[in-house]
């Protein structure tokens, strides 16, 4: 991802989006993550408003990071994760919400809330779409064997102890293909903080990392999915509701494969995904009318059995999956989230220093 200084981000970004944005009258772009919203929404929202959709995914924050930064994106939704969302908010890339556009925004989950004023003070730009977890899955059975019938203690040691993972190799480890969302995991794992802004401790988490890359057979952020419900890989570093994901892809087609989202007792990195509009989106009207349409409860809870994430509405949960209100990949216990930690945003230096040594990481044999 191109990488920017603070001050050009403040000056030369806000003069790329100067203007107000206007509403055009049945047109909407949205930019999301894959994966990440059921068939029947877009299909219901066209149906229930007229607005033609056009839909885009990525699968890291890097990429849409870099797609907002050149300007003029064309997308009039856009769902960056919280370690990013503040330092977008302070480059002006966003609209300030017009919340009486917005009324099932009084469904939000005030606790939700109130942890997001951490990224957007005063709740002023950014919707929480989802929440979840960065934690490891598995193969279970693959996993199982290749341990010799017994996982870890600490289930982080299957990828961040270099004899377990060198096991793991042959039946596949997959790691996010992303340093912002790898080193705060790695920082936890070693007892320090996730969010340091210590040089030293970066490179310490480097220095353990390359330990294990001879057992890392991919770095995927999205492809992961299939290849694990395929049988084709048996860890993965990766996104909650993605591994449930692939355990339901598994369970689906017969493959017999059995895919467990794990949730390591020593906590996980806690992330919020949010609908922000682009300050030059040209359909900011219907970007407001989609962004509550997916806060409807059953919208949203319809979302959340898809894609296996906890929404920011709270209504919805009267209509998720009982079986996903009860998957503590999906909600955490009170005792793991006492333990993990929130994905904070990256100084520039720290981010600029991580995104050389993750190069530096995958590059290396």
């Amino acid at each position: 991802m191109k990488r920017f200084a603070r001050t050009l981000l403040l000056g030369a970004i806000s003069a790329a989006y100067a203007g107000s944005a206007v509403a055009a009258s049945n047109e909407l772009n949205i930019y999301n993550w894959s994966d990440y919203i059921a068939e029947s929404t877009i299909p219901g929202f066209q149906k229930a408003t007229g607005v033609k959709v056009r839909y885009d995914v990525y699968d890291s924050n890097e990429i849409l990071q870099a797609k907002m930064l050149t300007g003029k994106s064309g997308y009039d939704i856009v769902v960056p994760s919280n370690t990013f969302l503040a330092k977008q908010i302070q480059a002006n890339l966003y609209l300030p919400l017009d919340k009486s556009k917005l009324p099932n925004y009084k469904d939000l989950d005030p606790e939700l809330m109130k942890l997001m004023t951490k990224f957007d003070p005063g709740n002023k730009f950014a919707v929480p779409y989802f929440w979840g977890i960065n934690t490891i899955g598995i193969n279970t059975d693959r996993a199982t064997k290749a341990l010799g019938g017994k996982l870890p203690a600490n289930q982080w040691d299957m990828l961040f102890k270099p004899e377990h993972a060198a096991k793991l190799k042959s039946c596949g480890v997959s790691m996010l293909d992303s340093p912002a969302e790898v080193f705060p995991i790695v920082l936890h794992y070693m007892g320090k903080d996730p969010a340091s802004k210590n040089e030293a401790d970066y490179r310490a988490a480097a220095d353990l990392l390359k330990t294990i890359r001879p057992h890392v057979t991919r770095f995927s952020s999205s492809g992961y999915i299939n290849e694990l419900s395929g049988g084709s890989l048996c860890l993965v570093l990766g996104y909650g509701g993605d591994i449930n994901i692939a355990r339901t892809r598994a369970v689906e087609v017969k493959s017999g494969v059995k895919v467990q989202a794990l949730v390591p007792k020593e906590g996980v990195g806690i992330w919020i995904d949010s609908m922000v509009i682009p300050k030059d989106a040209k359909n900011a009207d219907n970007a407001y009318k989609f962004i509550n349409y997916s806060l409807d409860a059953k919208v949203a809870a319809a979302n959340a059995n898809a894609v296996t994430y906890a929404p920011g509405s709270l209504p919805a949960r009267k209509f998720i999956d009982k079986a996903n209100l009860a998957n503590p990949s999906i909600f955490p216990s009170k005792e793991v989230m006492a333990k993990s930690f929130v994905m904070l945003p990256m100084d520039p230096k720290i981010q600029r220093l991580t995104t050389r040594l993750w190069q530096e990481f995958k590059t290396r044999k």
